[in-house]
């Protein structure tokens, strides 16, 4: 090949994977909800000790996926065993409604005593669809709003299931919970390993999937704590930053490794010690309050 079409085919790789480069940074960021990872090697649950009190975690993957992949699976190791039992009865896959339609709300129900606490933690899969294939979506919003929708799959399969808003399903494990003698909180979501540049062009990691604001109105209409530990994560992730918060997601934008979910069961108990919690008590020892970062979004 002559040196002229050497440097010819040279400019033509270097325009090339200019334009790649620039088709992947302005790619828009797909941040619908990932398969349901598959569940294997499911930690089994262990008898609780019913002289003690329970903090019950209800939620989704993010909270219970496979071998210690999600942070309910970290969250015990916190707490002094002789004082209180950490029960993490998350289901992956589940929507703040279909967990009650399958029946793991009951069981939790069933296990609950006075005394005993709840974090609950819904939204990544609450957005979802209310019908078709993979029906688990709720309806934007906190209102007594309702829709009647034909289901052809699921517990409900070949009926019509009135399905309501994100906040009356909140608010039905909320009544519920006080029902039973126990103490319902409302966490916000984890977060997610999503991006976008701010009008400085400086990457900022998503803080609200569009539920934390919803969760912060029920709680002062219902009267329950508000755990914010997605502002403890997100201030976390966006002081190590994009590359680094890659190395917690190695599967997709939603799910942790063993570590990351362990640093989000430690945002758990920040954000409890912020809240002033009860369950703060129970812990073996508080973790240090962060120091906060000038300038963080909240």
């Amino acid at each position: 090949m002559s040196n002229s079409a050497s440097r010819f085919a040279s400019v033509l790789l270097l325009a090339f994977t200019t334009t790649l480069a620039s088709q992947a940074q302005n790619k828009p960021v797909d941040t619908r909800p990932p398969d349901t990872p598959v569940q294997t090697n499911l930690p089994k649950d262990p008898a609780l000790n019913r002289k003690l009190p329970t903090v019950f975690i209800v939620g989704d993957s993010t909270a219970r996926n496979g071998a210690d992949l999600g942070w309910g699976d970290h969250l015990a190791r916190y707490f002094d065993p002789k004082k209180i039992n950490v029960a993490n009865r998350a289901h992956a896959g589940r929507s703040s409604r279909t967990f009650i339609n399958e029946g793991s709300w009951n069981n939790v129900l069933a296990e609950m005593k006075p005394g005993d606490f709840v974090l609950l933690q819904w939204g990544h899969n609450d957005a979802g669809d209310l019908g078709g294939d993979k029906p688990r979506g709720t309806i934007k919003g906190i209102g007594d709003e309702s829709q009647d929708v034909p289901q052809i799959t699921g517990p409900l399969a070949g009926k019509t299931e009135t399905v309501h808003t994100y906040g009356w399903y909140i608010r039905k494990y909320i009544a519920e919970s006080k029902a039973k003698g126990a103490t319902p909180m409302l966490l916000s979501l984890t977060v997610r390993n999503v991006w976008t540049k701010d009008a400085n062009g400086v990457q900022q990691v998503e803080r609200d999937m569009g539920y934390d604001g919803l969760l912060k109105q029920l709680s002062e209409n219902e009267h329950v704590a508000y755990i914010d530990m997605a502002t403890i994560e997100a201030d976390r992730l966006q002081a190590a930053g994009p590359e680094k918060t890659a190395l917690l997601f190695p599967k997709d934008h939603t799910h942790t490794s063993a570590v990351g979910a362990d640093l989000n069961a430690q945002s758990v108990v920040i954000a409890l010690e912020e809240a002033k919690s009860p369950l703060v008590a129970f812990l073996k020892t508080e973790i240090p309050l962060p120091t906060p970062t000038p300038g963080a979004a909240k």
